[in-house]
């Protein structure tokens, strides 16, 4: 998965701008909180407006950055059960902004198609799923089960989201957009489905 194989390149390039980060006094959920307010910020203010070139790439450099909070924490040692807490939840918050932004972005930017309705249809089973699936994991440990399962993390989805985003804005055709949600919303529900599965194994053989 892209989340898994770029977490070693990410921490490296990220331990510089995190010791600079800790000599200034920077928490961890400081960098949480302003990296979603950007998140956000773009998603709404970029995607939102159709701006699928500069949107998806200034998206893209703050998902690098994604790590820059646990990067901060494991080198002050500030590592904590509510940090990992507020991370999740606030991750939950950019992934609704950039799923719904792509999905408003759509209904309002694109005349009336085939491959608009597809592409809006997605795009909502995307942001649903998006949920679901951390819903899904924190549902599971909650009664004792592990839910780590899944066929596309977080890292996944938004990638190629944000790469059918720019590749429209491009040029190239609104069902490459329609096709990339309908990967996203698949991989959504396909992982919900496994992680239910997966605990209900675990739960049964207690």
């Amino acid at each position: 998965m892209l989340g898994n194989h770029g977490r070693g390149l990410v921490k490296q390039v990220f331990t510089g701008p995190a010791k600079v980060l800790a000599r200034l006094g920077v928490t961890p959920n400081q960098v949480t909180v302003v990296g979603t307010v950007l998140s956000i910020a773009a998603a709404v203010g970029l995607l939102g407006t159709g701006q699928w070139i500069i949107g998806p790439i200034v998206l893209a450099v703050i998902l690098l950055a994604d790590s820059l909070d646990g990067t901060l924490a494991r080198l002050t040692g500030s590592s904590s059960t509510f940090g990992a807490f507020l991370d999740s939840t606030l991750d939950r918050l950019s992934d609704g902004a950039v799923f719904g932004s792509l999905t408003f972005a759509i209904a309002m930017q694109h005349a009336p198609s085939l491959e608009r309705t597809w592409a809006f249809i997605a795009g909502l089973i995307s942001m649903i799923g998006a949920v679901t699936v951390s819903y899904a994991r924190a549902r599971a440990e909650a009664v004792g089960a592990q839910a780590k399962v899944g066929i596309a993390e977080r890292t996944d989805r938004l990638i190629v989201g944000l790469v059918g985003a720019f590749l429209v804005g491009l040029g190239l055709p609104l069902w490459v957009m329609a096709i990339a949600l309908t990967w996203v919303a698949f991989a959504s529900l396909f992982t919900v489905a496994q992680r239910i599965f997966a605990v209900k194994r675990e739960l049964s053989g207690k």
